[in-house]
């Protein structure tokens, strides 16, 4: 008895998938019913819906038509490509009664085939006597588009196997003509039939080489050779992912203006400027529940966030929860930086405002060292949690993402022209200014800054780096 009650064979166009449900067809016992979730019919193109199951009926009740599939004799199945109803992987990815056939093909193969198919008409072959052809040209731009949605579509699928702990069984176009491979399916799916030859009434489309299909060779070559297909230009990330961090969301008493922070930012700044606006102590401590019934109240509403250059980031992260004591410090974490990680820092929190045995170059090596291990840390090198007082910002709003986008991202150089802006939308002409205040001990920073410092916090940032297009702080 197979272990599975249906299967859906993931796909698309222009991979073969017409042949591999032709073989499966005739295997006894498996049924395939076409691309039954294809958002313009049911099955097939101009033939009676499987079971009768109308696209209305199967548009208001996806699962219906599944369930048609699970109950009918035999072990059946269907065909999913990328663009079909996404509710219905909701159904089958995570069910493990459900087999998954992925097949694949040469992302390029597939695009040129498509355009030719699309061009001549001509979907099917059975008689090679009526073949079409017609060379076609080749769009960079429309093949990337293309091959990310290739890759999106493959990415999702393997990301949604591994964790339900779950596998597939992969098929590439060219096993297609393995007979052995085809068994190999047959016995994947629990099914007692085996192929004795191939399925051939489906004849292969435009066998000639790839660069005689297309009208502009030369470019297309161009094109392909600085597509960069092992994404070396790719920043690694290690780094654990946030959580939205709504209990630090803070929200203006009365105007619809709610601050994401993004810690060892100018929290205070935003702060103060939001207390000014409404002549009120801002709202905090937000749980889900309540924020969601804040913006509610205060529809309609703008969420923000302020960006800041990762060296200031770093460095006030680097003095408000290391270097010194005070509220927000994070003395144990100081001792084992000190011991393990060799962060050249005094064993008493030195006073900055009256140093004595810590000077200019002793802050610079010091910097320089929590720079070095915050590019460890963020790569998952260390044992040390990645704060939030110094995680990419790139991470922390991907975390917010969770709960949801701000509707503006800001900068901190910027913040005395743009929040009043935000005010503005809200109808609140008459916002205050924003007092700009640097973190307390910028000058130290400001006295130390030089490429060397700047080198490194663009090894420890290089998301934010990239993502935001900063340039050098100084």
């Amino acid at each position: 008895m197979t272990r599975f009650d249906y299967f859906v064979v993931l796909a698309d166009m222009r991979t073969g998938s017409n042949f591999l449900e032709a073989n499966l067809n005739a295997l006894e016992g498996v049924t395939c019913y076409g691309e039954a979730f294809n958002p313009a019919f049911v099955g097939y193109p101009k033939v009676d819906p499987p079971f009768g199951i109308s696209l209305e009926t199967r548009e208001n009740d996806p699962a219906q038509l599944i369930s048609a599939i699970k109950n009918a004799p035999g072990l059946g199945g269907f065909r999913f490509f990328h663009d079909h109803d996404p509710r219905v992987l909701d159904i089958c990815l995570p069910d493990p009664r459900c087999a998954k056939i992925i097949l694949t093909r040469n992302p390029l193969d597939a695009y040129v085939s498509l355009k030719i198919a699309r061009a001549t008409g001509q979907w099917k072959l059975t008689n090679a006597t009526h073949a079409k052809t017609q060379q076609i040209i080749f769009d960079a731009d429309e093949f990337g588009v293309h091959l990310k949605k290739t890759q999106d579509f493959q990415l999702m699928l393997l990301h949604r196997l591994q964790i339900t702990g779950q596998s597939a069984f992969f098929i590439g176009y060219d096993d297609l003509q393995d007979l052995d491979v085809m068994n190999g399916l047959a016995a994947f799916l629990g099914a007692s039939a085996r192929l004795a030859n191939l399925d051939k009434k489906l004849k292969k489309q435009n066998p000639e080489p790839i660069t005689s299909k297309v009208s502009n060779p030369d470019q297309m070559e161009t094109a392909l050779r600085n597509l960069d297909r092992f994404d070396l230009g790719r920043t690694p990330n290690f780094e654990a992912r946030k959580g939205p961090g709504i209990p630090g969301f803070v929200a203006a008493a009365k105007t619809g203006l709610i601050y994401m922070p993004l810690r060892s930012g100018p929290d205070q700044v935003v702060t103060d400027w939001l207390a000014a606006l409404d002549n009120a102590a801002p709202v905090s401590d937000f749980s889900q529940k309540t924020l969601r019934q804040w913006q509610l109240d205060h529809a309609p509403c703008r969420r923000f966030t302020v960006l800041r250059h990762p060296v200031a980031r770093a460095h006030a992260a680097f003095y408000d929860r290391i270097l010194t004591k005070g509220p927000g410090s994070f003395p144990r974490l100081r001792e084992s930086l000190r011991k393990v990680h060799q962060l050249p820092i005094p064993a008493d929190p030195p006073n900055l405002d009256h140093p004595s045995d810590y000077d200019l170059a002793a802050h610079r090596g010091a910097f320089l060292a929590f720079l070095a291990f915050l590019r460890n840390n963020l790569a998952g090198q260390t044992s040390i949690r990645v704060d939030a007082a110094w995680a990419s910002q790139l991470t922390q709003l991907q975390g917010m993402a969770q709960f949801a986008l701000p509707d503006a991202i800001l900068r901190e150089e910027d913040m005395a022209r743009d929040l009043p802006v935000l005010a503005a939308q809200l109808g609140r002409a008459d916002a205050p200014a924003v007092r700009s205040v640097p973190h307390r001990f910028t000058h130290w920073l400001e006295a130390i800054y030089d490429p060397t410092i700047e080198a490194a916090a663009r090894d420890a940032y290089a998301r934010d780096y990239e993502s935001f297009g900063f340039s050098d702080w100084g």
